[in-house]
Order: C-alpha cells, then sequence, then structure tokens
C-alpha cells in the first residue's frame, strides 16, 4: 500500500518538476522577457512611478483639508450636543479616528520617502 503511493508521488513530483523546468526555459528564453530583464529603466515602469507619485501628491494635499473638516465636524457636534451622550461619544470618536487617520497618512508618506530615500 505505501509503496503504490510513494511510486504515483514519485510521477507526480517527476511530471510537475518537468514541466516547471519547460515553462522557466520558455520564459527565460523568450525574446520579449530578455528585453524586459536587461533593459535599465523601461517605459511602463517609469509611467508607473510617475502616476504613483501623483497620486501621493494628490492624497497628501487633499489629506490635511479632509481631517481639518473632519475634525471642525466633530468639535462642532460635540460643541452643539447640548448634553446628549450619543451626539459626544460620537463626536469623539469622529475627532479621534480623523486624528489617526491623518497620522498614519503623515507617517506612511514618511516611510514611503525612507525607503524611495534609500532606493536611489
Amino acid at each position: 500500500m505505501f509503496l503504490k503511493n510513494t511510486k504515483k508521488f514519485n510521477f507526480y513530483f517527476k511530471y510537475f518538476f518537468t514541466l516547471l523546468l519547460v515553462l522557466l526555459f520558455i520564459f527565460f528564453t523568450s525574446t520579449k522577457v530578455q528585453a524586459g530583464l536587461f533593459d535599465g529603466t523601461p517605459a511602463l515602469v517609469n509611467k508607473l512611478n510617475s502616476a504613483f507619485e501623483k497620486v501621493e501628491d494628490w492624497l497628501l494635499k487633499l489629506s490635511t483639508p479632509a481631517a481639518a473638516v473632519a475634525i471642525a465636524v466633530g468639535v462642532f457636534m460635540k460643541k452643539f450636543s447640548f448634553g446628549d451622550e450619543e451626539r459626544i461619544r460620537t463626536a469623539k470618536k469622529i475627532i479621534r479616528g480623523s486624528l489617526f487617520s491623518y497620522g498614519f497618512i503623515l507617517v506612511l508618506n514618511l516611510i514611503l520617502s525612507a525607503i524611495k530615500s534609500l532606493l536611489t
């Protein structure tokens, strides 16, 4: 019983390994792959990098006013709650959440710029 399963396993392993080698050989001998591997900076990579930088700048420019509006809404909700405990709790959650979100965006920007400076 054990011997039959081992033979079956060996057959599948050999089949999988042979298929993997053939696919890797085809992949690495392809001219497009070779051109992409040995090209310094492909145009697609440059376009993606510039697009991500534009999105990052846009998010940073938009996050500051958005956080300010969210905090102002929370402060006004707390101010005009007239003692309603539920509104006060909701206002505190809004203020706390917007501060944490803005802090997260700033820390993420710091980490990304540190990584970018290490790569260049």
